[in-house]
């Protein structure tokens, strides 16, 4: 069984939005940091947001003010809204869930996001 789903990627045009969605298991989203993380071709793998248990957020300074990542407790969702989109935020976007107190960690499959005109 998957731990982690993503969905919601595209293409899409130079400031059009996009809204990236991850299903979790229950376990692992009321135990787990759920952050977004990208990895463009030929570059490493970097934080985009992350969200606490306690809906603590954190973002990369490249995506602040545009990117906002959210929980919803109900479905045990997490969610990244990309407004603004650029160029450079063309990647294959990863949902992540982190335990806080250890190193173990689960990823997604990936989503392609790409912003072109």
């Amino acid at each position: 069984q998957a731990q982690l789903v993503e969905s919601g990627g595209g293409l899409v045009q130079p400031g059009e939005s996009l809204r990236l969605s991850c299903a979790a298991t229950e376990r692992i989203f009321k135990l787990y940091v759920m952050g977004w993380y990208r990895q463009a071709p030929e570059k490493r793998r970097e934080l985009v947001a992350s969200i606490t248990t306690g809906s603590v957020t954190n973002y990369a300074s490249s995506v602040r003010g545009r990117f906002t990542i959210s929980r919803d407790n109900a479905s045990h969702m997490v969610y990244l809204q990309m407004n603004n989109l650029k160029p450079e935020d063309t990647a294959v976007y990863y949902c992540n869930a982190a335990d806080p107190f250890t190193d173990a960690d689960y990823w997604g499959q990936g989503t392609q996001v790409t912003v072109s005109s």
